[in-house]
């Protein structure tokens, strides 16, 4: 009978298996085929507004590849906005994907502009361009190698920069179309330095707040005193932070405030909602328990606030990296000529906006669930220090004239949490103890921690760092030469 029963327990655990492969299957198959509707649809759109004859057939194309960059930006690049929430628990994973949703298409629709630089932060010289043919073909090349990479980094789990690979895809069109001289290599140097400032520079600031929250909250003897203190006044500091990030960043292509005005806005903001936190504060705190446990709950408001700002700012910036090289495509098919900034019509805004929500819901769990998760383990206090540190990086490196990438520095951020407890532990005897004593206390014979195996704890995982490091390295590169050969192919077909 034992046999029996054992056998019976493995069949059933193989049919569990196969039942949550088939799952898994019937789920991708689902939401390609929504993808693919999609783009019927934007080639519909596209058609009705631009023509099925001649060269309409270029714009109907470009659209797809468009929508197509959009869903892969929503898998990707939104991933940073909300996956230290939804790790740390603040927020559910479908309620971040629909506030995600929700304000990556109001930043597209309502600030990202009536205008876009097509030439994706002049790293080319369009002038040079004489042809608006072969100008064409390498917009719609720079929109298929980047596109393609984006979705190669998310299938293999890696957080990159949507900025870049469209950087990376321009600069290697256009070296194909023209030659070198097209580029401007002052800028792409700027853009490389970038790797290195923006992780270093979030990773930095994430560690300090969260050092400053360790020594002054949570190490404190009467913690919820201690919160009462200074939970406020990171909550202030927090929305302040992203009051200049708005204004800087969310709003720049319909708005644009002097320094002075900025730092204003961030003082009042900064003002009025430390007097409004210290009574609430106060009041959620009283009955509560003096443990840690307790102090997340009072961050968790705090950063559904900043996973919906950090999303309208990115829907406000990055939907020009689906939308902008098919506004340059449809302005050289209407005029024939080819200009650096381009009026987009509404109908293509929509294209990029929806598509970046669409592929956040289909698609974006995976980068989401690597960000807030499988990097290191997330809890509000520490989500709240990637958030404040990606909204201040931002601010510095802006009025620095420092080009840093959002998702290198929210992800940079997530590392330098982790790399800084891993220092914590091994530095701390305090923190050492601790984790000895809970877990000592688990069970009445368990054996407590060696100070030694804790010096060497690893609290990031090496894998998804290495993983991650050399996507981001060779994005450009990668993106470049994918985006020549592809050139390449469209002038000998077309």
């Amino acid at each position: 009978m034992a046999q029996t029963k054992q056998s019976l327990d493995k069949d059933l655990e193989k049919i569990v298996h196969v039942e949550a492969a088939a799952r898994s299957v019937s789920g991708g198959v689902r939401s390609h085929g929504i993808a693919v509707v999609f783009l019927v649809l934007v080639a519909l759109l596209a058609a009705a507004f631009a023509g099925v004859s001649g060269d309409g057939v270029m714009v109907v194309l470009a659209a797809i590849l468009g929508g197509y960059m959009a869903i892969n930006i929503g898998a990707n690049d939104v991933a940073n906005n909300v996956g230290p929430a939804v790790g740390s628990r603040a927020m559910t994973l479908v309620g971040a994907l629909v506030i995600a949703a929700i304000f990556e298409s109001a930043g597209a629709l309502l600030a990202g502009g009536e205008v876009v630089n097509t030439i994706s932060k002049g790293i080319i010289d369009p002038s040079l361009v004489k042809d608006s043919g072969v100008f064409i073909l390498a917009m719609m090349a720079a929109l298929v190698s980047a596109a393609l990479w984006v979705n190669l980094a998310t299938f293999i789990g890696a957080p990159v920069s949507t900025t870049h690979a469209v950087v990376g895809g321009v600069m290697g069109a256009g070296i194909a179309a023209v030659g070198f001289q097209l580029v401007n290599w002052g800028t792409m140097s700027a853009i490389a330095a970038s790797w290195v400032i923006s992780p270093v520079l979030g990773g930095v600031i994430a560690a300090l707040f969260l050092a400053f929250i360790k020594v002054n909250i949570i190490y404190q003897p009467d913690k919820i005193a201690a919160a009462r203190r200074w939970v406020p006044m990171l909550v202030a500091i927090m929305a302040g932070a992203f009051a200049c990030y708005l204004s800087i960043k969310g709003l720049k292509r319909i708005w644009k405030p002097d320094t002075f005005t900025i730092l204003l806005i961030g003082a009042v903001v900064f003002s009025l909602v430390w007097v409004v936190m210290r009574p609430l504060i106060r009041r959620q705190s009283e009955g509560m328990e003096n443990r840690n446990q307790s102090l997340r709950i009072l961050f968790r408001i705090p950063l559904i606030c900043s996973a919906a700002l950090l999303s309208f700012a990115h829907g406000a910036n990055d939907v020009a990296n689906a939308i902008g090289p098919l506004a340059a495509i449809l302005r050289a098919v209407e005029f024939g000529d080819i200009a650096g900034k381009v009026a987009v019509p509404a109908w293509i805004m929509m294209i990029g906006a929806f598509g970046i929500s669409l592929g956040l819901f289909l698609y974006g769990p995976k980068l989401i669930r690597m960000v807030g998760d499988q990097i290191t383990k997330m809890n509000p206090m520490r989500a709240y220090c990637v958030a404040l540190s990606a909204a201040i990086t931002v601010i510095i490196a802006s009025w620095l004239g420092l080009p840093v990438s959002s998702t290198h520095i929210a992800v940079g951020a997530v590392f330098g949490v982790g790399f800084f407890r891993e220092y914590y532990t091994r530095r701390s005897k305090r923190r050492r103890d601790m984790i000895a004593g809970t877990n000592a206390d688990k069970a009445d014979d368990a054996t407590p921690v060696a100070p030694e195996i804790l010096r060497h704890r690893k609290l990031v995982r090496r894998s998804h760092f290495l993983t991650i490091i050399a996507a981001w390295v060779i994005t450009v590169p990668a993106t470049a030469l994918l985006s020549a050969a592809v050139f390449f192919v469209l002038s000998a077909v077309v």
